[in-house]
């Protein structure tokens, strides 16, 4: 058969070869960087309701904290400012090495993912799904690595003035091994990984999506050319989205972590005696059975003021700082 190419034919154009995205070592330092940055600045802006919406999350019928304004005003009279910020300090030292896992996870997955697609079909750039499945598997990592710091941060989050059994950190995880076993720590991480899937994984997905589309609808060339403004408006459609499907997960979540703690009596308890769940269906099934569904949407209102701008200056103060550092400004090519 000859090989000749036949006048007025062309053969089959190949996909060129993809040359090296892989980031350097200081880059990655850089990354880490700025997504602990984003994510302490971020958490530590909407402390106050992010410990207003776990008191909802764990108590019981007896509705000791009833809405956003009232429960943030029972707080500051009984407790005080310091009150107000229980337990962001725990936050921001798990949320600081969780926020820098998950970006940094998410952009190397999503550059191997383009790097795939490049090398195979001639087009480096990613689905909404891809993006999504991108996402979820950064969350679930970083979730993993860090979450003896979140079950401990919850404990020391709900435990109010007049019955504080830990002193801080590291009392509160001795305590927790000593009395519950060391399997205690990660109380309620299967929720957890269920809720990461849709929630991490949304806002990463929505995010680059929307900015995506207000780039082709501008006729933009370059991410740099949307205004801060446009992007908080992303990260805040992003964190609305993906935090209401997964809620449910985090209300679980919650409640296992309290499961069978005295601290958590006065809040909730049934027949003089501290809940305790035999696992997450147990939970689920209890919650709703004796609650109603609605109980499984409880904090959601708090958690809506909290998460739009926390996940929007989260998203948003990561790209400031790498562009400061001179770092790749795009989370994902």
């Amino acid at each position: 058969m000859s090989n000749v190419v036949e006048e007025g034919e062309r053969p089959s154009p190949r996909p060129a070869p993809v040359a090296s995205t892989r980031p350097t070592a200081a880059a990655l330092c850089k990354s880490l960087f700025a997504g602990g940055v984003a994510g302490g600045l971020s958490r530590t802006a909407v402390a106050p309701l992010e410990r207003l919406k776990i008191l909802m999350q764990v108590q019981g019928n007896e509705m000791v904290y009833r809405g956003v304004w009232q429960g943030l005003v029972h707080m500051m009279r009984t407790e005080g400012m310091r009150g107000m910020m229980k337990g962001n300090w725990t936050n921001c030292v798990r949320i600081i090495p969780n926020s820098a896992v998950k970006f940094l996870t998410y952009e190397q997955l999503s550059r191997e993912m383009s790097d795939h697609y490049r090398a195979t079909t001639g087009s480096g750039e990613l689905t909404p799904g891809l993006r999504l499945i991108a996402g979820a598997c950064a969350g679930i990592i970083a979730m993993s690595a860090t979450y003896p710091l979140d079950m401990v941060r919850g404990r020391l989050t709900v435990q109010e003035g007049r019955n504080q059994q830990y002193r801080g950190i590291v009392h509160a995880a001795r305590s927790i091994v000593a009395e519950e076993g060391a399997l205690a720590l990660y109380k309620g991480w299967l929720p957890s990984v269920i809720g990461v899937v849709p929630y991490v994984g949304l806002n990463f997905a929505v995010y680059e999506s929307l900015k995506a589309g207000m780039l082709k609808q501008y006729g933009l060339r370059d991410e740099r050319e949307l205004s801060i403004v446009a992007r908080l408006g992303c990260g805040a459609v992003a964190g609305s989205m993906g935090q209401t499907v997964a809620y449910p997960f985090d209300v679980a979540r919650r409640r296992l972590q309290v499961s069978g703690w005295q601290g958590v009596k006065d809040l909730h308890s049934h027949q003089g005696n501290v809940v305790a769940y035999r696992g997450m269906v147990d939970c689920f099934t209890r919650t709703v059975r004796e609650e109603g569904v609605q109980a499984l949407f409880k904090g959601l209102w708090p958690n809506y003021l909290k998460v739009v701008p926390s996940i929007a200056i989260a998203f948003v103060t990561y790209e400031q700082v790498k562009e400061w550092l001179g770092v790749e400004f795009r989370i994902s090519e």
